[in-house]
């Protein structure tokens, strides 16, 4: 059996957490897809789901234009979990009563046992209570008639129904999110114990399959690849070159926007020690030309985007057969650019990958690893044999530091920022920190402010320092690092980086802020 012929389907009624919902299923080692509501019967029947999981959105159940549910889906046999609004339209449906909640809950809520415990919360509670995450305004008040209630919470009272004879089940909170400590245990339940998956979705199987559908969609062409050195770029050059070798050729550009010493780093580890063609073009003049003046931060994506195909497309040229143009592209790029990847889910931004493609492009695109997840991408890596130091490395954005210096990019602001983080990231490695948080960098903030240094008063600029941990980088809480550590840090930058006399760090969690600044 194939990795994708277990799968779940997951509707999206218009939830930013409905591919957090996909990242708990994989979890489970069961593939799934994300698919608008309104997805048409005959395309979910063609699907032939082992489940569905109906997400959570943003409006009420009884408002005008609210999304539907289509009620043969849930006359099909499978089981279905409501999650949210998921829940509150599934009652709804077959005869309960939703209304405006007189008290609304946001956050931390101490779920109860209720009744019979039914198989989804299988080993869920701890002596029959558990903490779990709402986010809604809205309850169901009346239970449809077959349903039973098997869990409440002070201003829920209907926080998790099921429908035992038809494998029906609701829930008020919101298992996918880190905020409910137990809820990937109950996801996890509903796709292995309830759609009897037995979890076919491994590294070694996803690669297999990558492998082999590279082969048929290359064939015999010739393929290029914009190599940044980051784990999604790194990650897909080594899987290609696993399923094709010297068909491969890599395009380095160093735009003048890579960290200290990255390009020699990417060098070394893919020319030198796996035998990969690399190409590299120096393209730090011409890019710096082309943003001069630029300040919106969507406008800097697409200039770069822009240059990025046309240089790859320049490099192509000295490819015979060149035809497809290879992306690190993952799954949080397409959520980030396109809402969920379904159009339900308001955009955020767009993706260097996803976002500042021009429309017309002489190549194809090759995209291996555009359904998983981070940490997919990594076990992925591990398992291709990269180096640990290359697959674990922090992320970084496509356009370099140029989505890193708030405004107009100026070579002066660019090396100011490259020094500031080099500073940053190698006191992290010294104090054994650089593993212990998701994602850290430094922002050029654009302002100056007053400072004192000797005798002298300075006018000078801001750095921000930001660190993240986070599981999937949908959600993000921001690093508490030691007082003695930011000190150290700040320290260095101010003595060692001309031009800089302010060091501030970003104490904002995601949501509401994201975890770049632009």
């Amino acid at each position: 059996m194939g990795i994708h012929q277990e799968k779940i389907l997951i509707l999206d009624f218009g939830s930013q957490y409905s591919q957090l919902i996909a990242r708990r299923v994989r979890e489970a080692h069961v593939y799934c897809e994300i698919h608008p509501h309104d997805l048409s019967f005959a395309a979910i029947k063609q699907f032939a789901a082992s489940g569905i999981i109906l997400s959570g959105g943003p409006k009420s159940v009884y408002e005008d234009g609210a999304p539907e549910l289509d009620e043969r889906l849930l006359e099909l046999g499978i089981p279905v979990l409501g999650i949210c609004y998921g829940m509150q339209v599934m009652a709804r449906h077959f005869g309960g009563e939703v209304v405006t909640a007189g008290k609304r809950e946001y956050g931390h809520a101490e779920l109860e046992l209720r009744g019979e415990r039914g198989l989804l919360f299988d080993g869920f509670f701890v002596e029959g209570k558990s903490s779990v995450w709402m986010s809604h305004g809205d309850h169901v008040s009346r239970l449809p008639p077959g349903f039973t209630v098997t869990a409440a919470t002070a201003n829920a009272p209907v926080a998790a129904i099921q429908h035992h004879h038809r494998r029906l089940y609701g829930v008020q909170f919101h298992p996918e999110v880190d905020h409910t400590p137990r809820g990937d245990i109950l996801i996890d339940t509903f796709v292995r114990k309830i759609c009897g998956c037995h979890g076919r979705w491994t590294s070694g199987r996803i690669i297999e399959n990558a492998i082999a559908q590279i082969k048929r969609q290359v064939g015999d062409d010739q393929v290029i690849l914009g190599l940044s050195g980051g784990v999604d770029s790194s990650v897909a050059a080594a899987l290609i070159h696993r399923a094709i070798g010297a068909q491969l050729s890599c395009v380095l550009v160093d735009h003048g926007l890579l960290r200290e010493g990255e390009g020699d780093q990417a060098m070394a580890t893919f020319a030198e020690n796996m035998g990969i063609k690399v190409i590299r073009v120096d393209a730090a003049a011409r890019l710096l030309a082309a943003l001069a003046g630029i300040k919106d931060p969507e406008s800097k994506r697409r200039v770069i985007g822009n240059l990025f195909i046309k240089i790859f497309e320049e490099a192509a040229g000295q490819i015979k057969d060149a035809r497809w143009l290879a992306q690190g592209t993952i799954y949080s790029d397409v959520i980030e650019s396109a809402g969920g990847g379904t159009g339900k889910a308001q955009s955020i931004k767009s993706h260097h990958n996803v976002g500042g493609l021009p429309e017309q492009m002489k190549l194809k695109l090759l995209e291996p690893l555009r359904e998983l997840f981070k940490d997919e991408v990594r076990a992925l890596g591990e398992e291709l044999g990269l180096p640990r130091s290359m697959v674990w490395r922090h992320p970084f954005p496509g356009p370099g530091l140029g989505v890193r210096i708030l405004g107009e990019i100026k070579k002066e602001y660019v090396d100011i920022l490259r020094q500031a983080d080099a500073i940053y990231i190698e006191e992290l490695y010294r104090s054994q920190w650089y593993d212990k948080v998701s994602q850290a960098f430094t922002v050029f903030l654009p302002v100056k402010s007053v400072g004192v240094m000797g005798d002298s008063r300075t006018y000078e600029y801001v750095v921000a320092l930001r660190a993240v941990i986070s599981k999937d980088f949908m959600t993000a809480d921001w690093s508490q690092l030691p007082y003695e550590l930011l000190s150290k840090i700040s320290g260095r930058i101010i003595n060692e980086v001309r031009g800089v006399n302010r060091v501030v760090y970003d104490i904002s969690s995601k949501p509401p802020s994201t975890i770049e600044w632009e």
